[in-house]
């Protein structure tokens, strides 16, 4: 099993909420309010006067062979409006209960 982390611009909620719908993945945590900035050239998502955006955030545990199609979807998503940040990342789970 994988653990798949993916912070997004808060633009991006509706889109995320329905990949994860189309996909199957009924399990996840959802974080609101996630400060952060782009490894890149992404601006800072503070919520301040300054830099106003915000971005979210969703972990979710999913079987391997679904990784691949999960981050095929991110990086669509991400394609489709470079303006609006997504990234996914990918842990190994070891154990759960």
């Amino acid at each position: 099993m994988k653990s798949v982390f993916i912070v997004f611009n808060q633009a991006n909620t509706e889109r995320v909420e329905y990949m994860l719908d189309q996909l199957g993945i009924r399990g996840f945590t959802f974080f609101e309010q996630v400060q952060g900035q782009g490894t890149t050239d992404g601006d800072p998502h503070r919520g301040t006067h300054t830099w106003p955006e915000m971005n979210s955030a969703v972990i979710t545990v999913v079987d391997d062979d679904k990784v691949d199609e999960l981050l095929q979807t991110v990086h669509k998503l991400d394609c489709r409006n470079t303006d609006v940040g997504i990234r996914a990342f990918v842990w190994n789970i070891e154990r759960t209960i």
